[in-house]
């Protein structure tokens, strides 16, 4: 599904990631873990496609189409959902709106009809209901006035609505007590286990993969993965720190 080859990427000039490699089938879930400044999230960004990233060397294959190349909301429609480490607010358009506007423009993408209000309300209800969220709440700005965990959990809802092929979770357990981890946690499993589907998650703890499982997890240091390995690889980072582990 996704194919990352001797990927380099820099921004304002400065190096950040420095020969990245990585291989994510369907069906798979990816953790990648590391410390501050390792480049995690500029690996995100550079998938999402954010402005002031620049790739200077490599290349990204998502599906046998060169990644790199697209736009932002190609990549969208495509098929890829980058979720924030810190979801932005926007203040004057509701959820209902936003979501309705991205999941049509999208399917036009895709070369797919626009789904009618009636349709669009009764996946937005469902999503919600299966994440215990208000539906109320979708009719409020964008995260504004929203908690760290609410805003969270306004962002499994958005992936459930847009129902992706690659979900990108950039530290989706920050800012989550133990409740709001597991809904979270219940809430990727529900939408992304998936044959046909694929997850990162970038964290710096072990607590969320007590939720979701990953098959691989990854060390990212110095812009590169040094180390990869199962599950167990996380409780022992967590144990004994990136220091040793990382290096």
């Amino acid at each position: 599904m996704l194919q990352i080859t001797n990927l380099h990427a820099e921004i304002d000039g400065k190096p950040i990631l420095k020969g990245l490699s990585l291989s994510i089938n369907a069906g798979e879930v990816h953790a990648i873990m590391g410390p501050n400044g390792a480049g995690k999230s500029t690996l995100g960004y550079v998938l999402g496609g954010r402005p002031g990233y620049e790739v200077t060397e490599g290349s990204v294959s998502f599906d046998g189409t060169d990644l790199l190349e697209l736009e932002p909301h190609e990549r969208a429609a495509a098929g890829l959902f980058l979720g924030f480490q810190y979801p932005v607010e926007i203040p004057g358009i509701s959820n209902v709106q936003f979501l309705r506007e991205s999941l049509n423009a999208q399917r036009k993408g895709r070369g797919e009809p626009a789904l009618s209000g009636a349709e669009f309300l009764k996946i937005a209800r469902g999503q919600a209901d299966a994440l215990g969220m208000d539906y109320d709440m979708l009719k409020r700005p964008v995260n504004v006035g929203f908690s760290g965990g609410e805003k969270k959990r306004n962002e499994m809802v958005q992936m459930g609505i847009i129902n992706p092929s690659l979900a990108i979770l950039d530290e989706t357990d920050s800012g989550l007590d133990i409740d709001a981890l597991r809904i979270v946690g219940d809430g990727i499993n529900r939408i992304m286990r998936s044959p046909d589907k694929a997850v990162i998650l970038i964290t710096h703890y072990q607590r969320l993969l007590d939720y979701v499982e990953p098959d691989f997890v990854h060390v990212l240091a110095d812009g590169r993965i040094t180390r990869t390995g199962g599950a167990e690889l996380a409780v022992e980072l967590e144990r004994e720190g990136y220091g040793a582990i990382a290096a």
